[in-house]
């Protein structure tokens, strides 16, 4: 994670603010700093092995000024998700704070021997649309006991976007009227992702258990839900479907 270039990162998010805006202010939506590592498959142990010392490092010192769940996919991709609200949530001294309390040395040392685990990292905003989302017991990233995510991205061309949102609200309202358990989160593409597309987290406890909440929602929502689908993807120009998980291990919170 080259964590230390703030310069570039908050140039590319002033461009961001002033093109597209982070919805400050505004319950419907909530932004994410999303920074990915691609990590090489043979290194995926000892990546994970800095990252939990990185962890640890902020848990000791009481790093202020971050908060972050990490979730990683089967195709090795580490994402470290942070909300924020304005430029000044990024252009953080975070890393300079602990590099001050556990020695620049040490900390330099530990973050060469991340960086020899990846060759490709993205950073990249997204927003969750909480109107979208059907969380009907409260909204949460991380419902208790239900580590195991499945990740539904749907993109679509930028001038059907008024017309995929209104599909997707369509989707909402019919999960509303079933009463449906199945419960999920709508993320849109903000600056940085290629492509315009709305994500879809699903949470579960593992496969097995995805697997039952789909079948007992397909029986719930019955015929009805299969041609709003289908009317839905109708809309789209391409669908992706990843796997993955969150890793509480690696997630920082400060006291």
């Amino acid at each position: 994670m080259r964590t230390l270039r703030n310069n570039l990162i908050t140039a590319a998010l002033c461009i961001f603010w002033l093109g597209t805006g982070i919805a400050q202010g505004n319950d419907q939506f909530q932004a994410y700093w999303v920074h990915e590592d691609v990590v090489k498959p043979s290194m995926v142990m000892q990546y994970e092995t800095v990252c939990k010392e990185l962890t640890d490092n902020m848990k000791k010192h009481n790093i202020q000024g971050l908060q972050v769940i990490v979730s990683n996919t089967v195709d090795n991709r580490y994402m470290w998700i942070s909300p924020i609200n304005t430029i000044a949530d990024v252009d953080r001294p975070v890393f300079q704070t602990l590099s001050e309390k556990m020695g620049p040395e040490n900390m330099t040392a530990m973050f060469n021997k991340m960086n020899k685990c990846y060759d490709v990292e993205h950073d990249y905003i997204i927003q969750m649309d909480k109107e979208l989302s059907y969380m009907p017991d409260g909204i949460t990233q991380t419902p208790e006991g239900q580590e195991y995510r499945k990740f539904h991205y749907y993109y679509y061309t930028p001038g059907n976007a008024t017309m995929v949102k209104e599909k997707a609200q369509a989707i909402k309202k019919l999960f509303q009227s079933k009463g449906s358990k199945l419960h999920y989160r709508v993320y849109h593409s903000g600056f940085g992702n290629r492509g315009a597309y709305y994500m879809v987290a699903i949470a579960a406890k593992d496969a097995a258990d995805y697997a039952n909440k789909i079948t007992e929602n397909n029986t719930l929502m019955g015929p009805e839900w299969q041609s709003t689908f289908n009317d839905f993807m109708g809309s789209l120009i391409q669908y992706e479907l990843v796997e993955g998980r969150m890793r509480p291990d690696m997630a920082y919170s400060p006291k």
